[in-house]
């Protein structure tokens, strides 16, 4: 079971956004205080997201919610995802951020799935690249899709970069040698664009080789070339792998894909209707 993403102070951030100074229509019409309901259906098929973030959205604005399916569930058309009761402006209050929220997060999730699928048995790592300032829910949502976190920032991981290495003076032996020393309980991962250079930092000593925008024939061929040296290098296939050439790419040798497509995966659509309650 996923729990909420999102603190309730962020929650509460971004119902002050869409009502920053109360619902002009609902409060005007002298809604307040009648009792409805709502439901959230699927649209579509998707992967759900989201649902407990919206759950809560409810009740920060003073509505009862219900979650019937939880994050990483996959979902067929008119599936009933969730409910809510309450006060018709706190319903309202809710509504359009809860829906949007979820629709978004179920984007995500359902595109990790997708690629997910099409490169199993071989493991889908989404990179750090979402977008700024919704890495809580990003990282949630491709989990649910049952994708990893390639890196979830700069602290954590050892990867060098053709960025890093034009400030280096030094060999790729003496740059690895730094690195073990200074964090010897880490794997050290090159980024390359070309099999000349996977087989120079390979021979240095590195535990995982980045192929940036290889193809499918490009990795093989790479990775021919390392075998015949002896040399056996964690291949990670990055850059242009899409759910079309997912399975070239495990074909060929990668043992893994890191990509950032599911964070810009369509938004899955969610349909919202409200009920007056008695």
């Amino acid at each position: 079971m996923y729990s909420c993403a999102l603190s309730d102070a962020a929650l509460s951030c971004l119902l002050a956004e869409d009502v920053p100074f109360g619902d002009l229509t609902t409060e005007s019409l002298g809604l307040r205080g009648r009792p409805g309901r709502l439901e959230f259906h699927a649209r579509g098929a998707m992967t759900v997201c989201g649902v407990e973030e919206a759950v809560r959205l409810f009740a920060l604005a003073g509505a009862n919610a219900c979650l019937v399916i939880p994050s990483g569930v996959a979902v067929e058309s008119d599936t009933l995802l969730l409910t809510a009761e309450g006060p018709a402006e706190a319903l309202h209050w809710a509504w359009k951020t809860a829906q949007t929220l979820m629709e978004w997060a179920s984007g995500i999730a359902s595109g990790a799935a997708a690629l997910v699928r099409a490169a199993a048995p071989v493991p889908v790592a989404c990179t750090r690249k979402n977008a700024p300032g919704t890495k809580a829910l990003s990282i949630k949502a491709i989990q649910a899709g049952g994708a990893i976190a390639h890196r979830l920032g700069l602290s954590e991981t050892l990867l060098v970069f053709a960025e890093h290495r034009l400030f280096l003076d030094e060999s790729p032996s003496a740059a690895i040698a730094r690195l073990r020393n200074r964090q010897p309980e880490k794997k050290i991962v090159v980024e390359v664009v070309s099999a000349d250079e996977a087989l120079t930092w390979a021979r240095a000593g590195v535990d995982v080789l980045q192929l940036e925008k290889f193809t499918p024939a490009g990795l093989s061929a790479c990775r021919a070339r390392l075998e015949i040296d002896g040399l056996q290098p964690v291949l990670v296939a990055a850059g242009g792998v899409r759910v079309e050439n997912a399975a070239d790419y495990v074909a060929a040798g990668a043992a893994m894909i890191a990509t950032s497509a599911p964070y810009h995966a369509a938004p899955r659509d969610v349909r919202v209707q409200f009920f007056k309650a008695a």
